[in-house]
């Protein structure tokens, strides 16, 4: 068998370890072929492709990023290339691709699939927001180094008084800010699936300085937005040339309202792209592993049109359509746990 493996999508902590995995399982064990696109699925449209040998993969499990490179294409470009990949596919002699990313990546594996490539997918995303996967790789490490920063966080705030507004990634869900601030005990958690009032925010945060307490610390996804009808107005972002939202920045907005509200000072914190790179954690690397195991088994079965997922301790196959029906996103009844906890 001959197999194309690809990365699209913004990067992730262990992207490299499903590619090392991919090549393992059908070099070593099925006596296999694989390629691999650079830049996503860009390099299966232009053609621009390795090979991938046991050489080519050592040494890559703990490393951040990809060593395919990435990209992003425009859903009308993808669409309009699907013969183009068909023919690369075709002059290739490939007989599986399996490309590897998020809500958008598989999306459009979904299209090429329905358009009769072989393809079979890897979910990863740092937003754990595929509702076919109970996880995905990436989001433990992420999690990981939003709850390192707020933990070091913390002294500095308490040692200026301040209240820190630390914004996190999460566009429409809010899984990172809601693990990472359970984990560093934040003081207020603000998800996109839960809009805010900036009154009861600032309630909540004022009542610590009542209670004598120096700081306060509020973790806030990116994609956070207040509630219709609250007395915040708020700078709306615009979008990129892919139809994604550019956000203007709502830990800045809101420490600016939290510091005239309070009359305490209050500074953002905006992690950023630092929780998409550097070493995976361990448990990542595992899954990223499992997931590129189970990618080439189903490649070989013949079970186009599917993905890998993570269900309970065991790894299944779901059909792509259905992963990209709806995001997963934070339901009320975790959101009540961290209350229970601030």
């Amino acid at each position: 068998m001959r197999i194309g493996v690809l990365t699209s999508g913004g990067d992730c902590p262990g992207l490299n370890a499903v590619i090392r995995s991919v090549v393992h399982r059908a070099v070593v064990d099925h006596g296999d072929e694989v390629i691999g696109f650079h830049d996503g699925w860009k390099g299966l449209l232009d053609g621009d492709f390795r090979k991938l040998d046991l050489d080519a993969v050592g040494g890559i499990l703990a490393r951040g990023g990809t060593i395919l490179g990435s990209s992003r294409v425009q859903p009308a470009h993808l669409r309009g290339g699907v013969e183009q990949a068909r023919g690369h596919v075709a002059d290739l002699g490939l007989d599986a691709i399996i490309p590897i990313g998020g809500e958008g990546t598989l999306k459009a594996a979904n299209l090429l699939s329905e358009a009769g490539l072989p393809i079979v997918g890897v979910p990863k995303t740092i937003d754990n927001d595929i509702a076919s996967t109970d996880v995905t790789f990436g989001f433990d490490t992420a999690v990981g180094v939003a709850t390192e920063a707020l933990d070091r966080l913390k002294t500095t705030a308490e040692s200026h008084q301040r209240v820190l507004i630390v914004e996190v990634m999460g566009r429409h869900t809010g899984w990172i800010a809601l693990h990472s601030g359970m984990a560093a005990g934040a003081h207020a958690i603000v998800v996109p699936e839960r809009p805010f009032d900036i009154d009861e925010l600032t309630e909540v945060v004022g009542e610590r300085f009542s209670a004598g307490k120096k700081f306060a610390i509020v973790v806030v996804a990116e994609g956070a937005k207040p509630r219709a009808g609250t007395s915040m107005e708020v700078e709306q972002g615009t979008k990129d040339i892919y139809g994604h939202e550019r956000f203007a920045g709502m830990a800045t907005q809101l420490s600016t309202e939290l510091e005239q509200r309070l009359g305490k000072e209050a500074r953002p914190v905006i992690l950023g792209h630092v929780q998409r790179g550097g070493t995976p954690t361990a448990y990542d690397r595992v899954l990223a592993t499992r997931f590129g195991w189970h990618a080439v088994e189903a490649a070989h079965r013949g079970e186009f049109g599917m993905m890998t997922a993570l269900r309970g301790t065991d790894i299944v196959m779901v059909p792509l359509g259905e992963a990209v029906e709806t995001l997963k996103t934070v339901p009320a009844e975790r959101y009540a746990e961290a209350e229970c906890v601030l």
